[in-house]
């Protein structure tokens, strides 16, 4: 029940912050659909922990907050690559090993690694993950494990 509640409560709050409209037809209505889709997926026996991870609140915010890092470092860098003669690139492909004991865990190293500008995660099989890097640099970087360890944290 308390993962209904929190479903319902989370996509109120973004309807609310994405709507920006708050006459009483628009929120009555906003309100119904929220109803609506949480009813649905009540119904269809996916409203869990994975896929309402209230867990994770109180850590997102960090997390967010090295990744927004992150994705600012490989920004710039790939920026100066693209405007500055003579950086090269060396695309290269690498598995990684995802440590993460669930699968929403695994999602969340997946897309972490996509988001950072440079590399992409081409696929996520078995735990692990195969990364198209745009440097060796920035595969050896990722080889470290500092993201594999704070997705860790993170669950």
């Amino acid at each position: 029940m308390r993962y209904l509640l929190g479903l319902i409560i989370g996509a109120a709050t973004l309807w609310l912050l994405l709507s920006g409209v708050y006459k009483p037809i628009v929120l009555g209505l906003g309100g119904f659909s929220v109803l609506f889709c949480a009813y649905v997926c009540h119904r269809m026996g996916i409203v869990d922990r994975e896929s309402v991870p209230l867990h994770l609140l109180a850590r997102v915010p960090l997390y967010a907050l090295w990744l927004g890092g992150e994705i600012a470092k490989s920004n710039w860098d790939v920026a100066k690559r693209i405007v500055l003669p003579g950086r090269r690139i060396s695309p290269t492909i690498v598995r990684l090993r995802a440590h993460q004991s669930s699968e929403l865990g695994q999602a969340i190293f997946a897309n972490s690694i996509t988001l950072t500008p440079g590399t992409v995660t081409v696929a996520l099989r078995s735990g692990d993950a195969i990364v198209h890097a745009i440097t060796e640099d920035n595969a050896t970087d990722m080889e470290g494990g500092d993201m594999d360890q704070r997705v860790r944290r993170l669950e």
